[in-house]
């Protein structure tokens, strides 16, 4: 741009300041809101990809079609002997594996929890983490040897050098010294390798189900130089599976493999993740495109003020072509500023936003620049190209001759108004969306999981297998005779942490293996300590021998079991009375005795598995104890805590209520909300402000035709009908593409949730209603003073 058009810019910018401020920050607002929307979009969709040739990077995945059983769907982990196998039948195959659990670190007497690796030798050759000191790959390949993250290195030695120091770990229930071989780099946010320190897997595995095929033991890492080469082991795995997994029989065929690329587990791992993902990346663009169309709203309208100038530009010898290249060169200056002023409040908002999000996000100037001055290129080309054809098509000598600026006739106030209705379409589609989103959160946090969670505290610790039998009797003792607590209860499944045990149960007399049911296995008083209501028949009781699984030598003795619910339906009973009695056939033969209330232990979005519980009248095989208090839960923590100490001081005290533990369950909705919210109500806010723009400079382009309608007999109240009535029509068809855009989004959203609120008209009807609100507010001001003016200085304005 020369000088002339730079100056001539500056001039239309002073001259109306009210128009280039709305303007600019209207555009501001929208880039803000899609670079912060696009931040949290480039994180979630980022995971793995700091990992060295990540792109060569396989994950294997387990797939289960089992409608209604726990293990259905994609699952992350595979048994540990996959790679081997694999490696026999497919030789070349290049891959590493490595399981992730917690271990105790023992200093001083005490313990804490830190996050393991168990690792194929080959690890590091593969996944390359990159280390900060010592030699990670040749400590893989030692016994013995540990590595530890920068942070731990800090922690546990922070007077020196960690590399050749003593750590003393208990692994898997076995206590033993480590040699520290190296320091790793602590591992980024965007990742799901969480682990702190590395050790080499032991040979063989101590594990009995480590090569029992649908145990979920590591997670298996493929590495191949092209896609290609992974596709083509990836049709060979169905005969694979078909040939090694005959131990499962006729539920092999419900058993597939998948190679994923790593980058893609993250979004898998977490239901509805892909769809929290893809809604915020969505929001950010249409809050953009939002900002984008009230620009060229205000533009289109505010053409006619510059007519004159454009008439004198072409008497003057100006050609058309220049004026669109200065038009456009201004409309892509304003989009800079705007831009420039987005990365501002993004760095201010950015704080805002992490809190209210949960989230750590930065801005990466070297990524973001960039792509900032091709936002503002495209939006300045895309946003300024209309006004300035617009501007353009103005004959000069009609525009000299007239006492007036033209405004594009009838056709540019329907473009005007369809920009308008465009806008608050999609505006009011973002107040129905946050209204939905915001009752589904409320809705999961108040609804009664089927359990009490109120009074329950959770100690995870007394599963350790540190734990040794009497220190667990000892805690269990004692526990229950502290003040307050009402009762105590064990089981290997609490809300926050289930067992992951399935069974196949048929009725006696049918063909077939039968639906596949969770199994959780719990001590005395679990369900009153719980509060899971029976719906028929009894609990389990030491009056009666066969409910207590420890007097089953053999699995062919006959056992008692509860079922849940949902486990009475997948067996075809019409109701749970008709279970009662009823014996199940197989190996291991079971007969119903109660079926209670199905109790919802994980997110609500997935599906309450059909269960049958097993009782022992002791306790569970590491088991987690619940216990039901009296008062505030979290206060009986501290008490449960010094008890720990006394009974058990090598083993890390783990204890939470049950709110905390589902807590984790809801925040990721939480956030998602609460960021939908703030995008959509700066989205709206976007819309009102063009709106507000566009009344008044319409306002002020009916002053004489106000003036004339009052001398002729209207009166106020009629104006300000007239004028609300004229922006009142776009915002009201704004309805007709806002109630369905906004139906197909919420209802797919909805459908990520096993337990979802009806999709009720109260959300459309009560979003147009505020829709209306906001708009007739926004034109009111304008109206009132139009309507105020007098028409003897109406017809004398100019």
């Amino acid at each position: 741009m020369n000088r002339f058009a730079l100056l001539s810019l500056y001039r239309s910018l002073t001259r109306h300041k009210l128009y280039a401020a709305l303007n600019i920050g209207g555009l501001a607002v929208g880039i803000a809101v899609f670079l912060v929307l696009s931040l949290y979009v480039r994180f979630e969709t980022g995971y793995e990809t700091w990992l060295p040739d990540h792109d060569t990077l396989y994950a294997v995945e387990e797939y289960w079609d089992q409608p209604g059983s726990p293990s259905n769907g994609y699952q992350s982990g595979t048994m540990g002997g996959l790679i081997d196998q694999l490696r026999a039948d497919f030789p070349g195959t290049v891959g590493t594996r490595i399981q992730m659990m917690s271990v105790n670190v023992v200093r001083d007497g005490a313990a804490s929890t830190e996050m393991l690796g168990y690792a194929d030798p080959d690890f590091l050759d593969i996944v390359k983490v990159p280390m900060v000191a010592g030699d990670g790959a040749k400590a893989l390949r030692r016994p013995g040897d540990v590595l530890i993250n920068e942070t731990l290195a800090r922690r546990y030695f922070p007077m020196g050098n960690a590399i050749g120091r003593t750590m003393t770990l208990t692994v898997l229930g076995t206590t033993a010294d480590y040699r520290v071989a190296g320091v790793l780099r602590d591992l980024p946010r965007d990742t799901e390798l969480q682990f702190a320190m590395l050790t080499r897997m032991p040979v063989p595995h101590p594990d009995p189900d480590w090569n029992h095929w649908g145990s979920r033991r590591v997670l298996t890492i493929l590495r191949f130089d092209t896609p290609a080469q992974a596709a083509a082991l990836q049709a060979k795995l169905r005969a694979f599976v078909d040939r090694r997994a005959v131990r499962l029989e006729e539920l092999a065929k419900d058993l597939s493999l998948r190679i994923n690329p790593l980058t893609s587990l993250h979004l898998q791992l977490t239901p509805g993740r892909t769809m929290t993902v893809t809604t915020l990346g969505i929001v950010g663009v249409l809050t953009l495109l939002i900002a984008i169309v009230n620009y060229v709203n205000l533009a289109t309208a505010r053409a006619g003020l510059r007519a004159r100038e454009v008439a004198m530009r072409k008497v003057l010898g100006a050609d058309r072509r220049a004026l669109i290249v200065q038009f456009l060169g201004e409309a892509v200056l304003v989009a800079t500023l705007a831009a420039l002023g987005g990365l501002i409040l993004a760095e201010i908002g950015l704080p805002l936003v992490n809190a209210a999000g949960g989230l750590a996000l930065t801005i990466p100037y070297a990524v973001v620049a960039p792509a900032l001055i091709v936002l503002a290129l495209t939006i300045g080309v895309a946003a300024g190209l209309y006004p300035a054809v617009l501007l353009s098509r103005f004959p000069a000598a009609a525009v000299l001759a007239s006492a007036r600026a033209p405004g594009g006739g009838r056709a540019g106030t329907r473009v005007r108004e369809a920009l308008v209705m465009f806008q608050f379409a999609l505006a009011t589609a973002f107040m129905i969306g946050t209204a939905v989103l915001v009752a589904q959160t409320q809705h999961v946090r108040t609804t009664e999981p089927g359990f009490r969670r109120d009074g329950l505290v959770i100690v995870g610790a007394s599963s350790d297998l540190g734990v040794s039998d009497a220190q667990r009797t000892a805690f269990l003792t004692r526990a229950a005779a502290l003040p307050g607590v009402q009762s105590i209860a064990t089981s290997d499944s609490t809300p926050g942490s289930s067992s992951y045990n399935t069974d196949n149960l048929a009725m006696a007399g049918r063909a077939g293996p039968g639906p596949s049911l969770q199994v959780i296995r719990v001590g005395p008083d679990f369900f009153p300590t719980m509060g899971i209501r029976l719906l028929a028949g009894r609990l389990f009781d030491d009056a009666h021998r066969l409910d207590d699984l420890r007097n089953a030598t053999k699995r062919s003795d006959p056992v008692n079991i509860v079922l849940n619910r949902r486990g009475a339906a997948a067996l075809g009973f019409r109701d749970p009375a008709d279970a009662i009695g009823k014996a199940t056939g197989g190996i291991s033969p079971r007969t119903i005795i109660g079926v209670v209330e199905d109790a919802r232990f994980f997110s609500p979005r997935e599906a309450v598995s059909p269960t049958y519980y097993l009782y022992q009248s002791r306790y569970s095989t590491s088991p987690r104890t619940t216990l039901r208090v009296d008062g505030d839960p979290s206060v009986m923590i501290a008490p449960l805590r010094r008890l720990w100490r006394q009974v058990a001081p090598a083993v890390p005290f783990d204890a939470r209520t049950a709110t905390q533990s589902m807590t984790e369950y809801y925040e990721a909705d939480d956030r998602t909300a609460r960021l939908f919210a703030i995008g959509a109500g700066l989205a709206v806010l976007i819309g009102c402000v063009g709106l507000w723009g566009l009344a008044s400079f319409n306002t002020r382009r009916r002053v004489k035709e106000i003036g004339i309608r009052k001398t002729l007999g209207a009166s106020a109240a009629d104006i300000v009908r007239l004028l609300i009535g004229q922006f009142l029509r776009p915002v009201l068809l704004a309805n007709l593409f806002a109630w369905p855009l906004a139906y197909v989004a919420m209802r797919t959203w909805l459908a990520g949730f096993d337990d979802r609120i009806a999709l009720s008209p109260v959300f459309f009807v009560g979003a147009s209603a505020l829709a209306t609100a906001i708009a007739v507010l926004t034109v009111l001001g304008q109206s009132l003073r139009a309507s105020r003016a007098a028409p003897a200085w109406a017809l004398r304005h100019e």
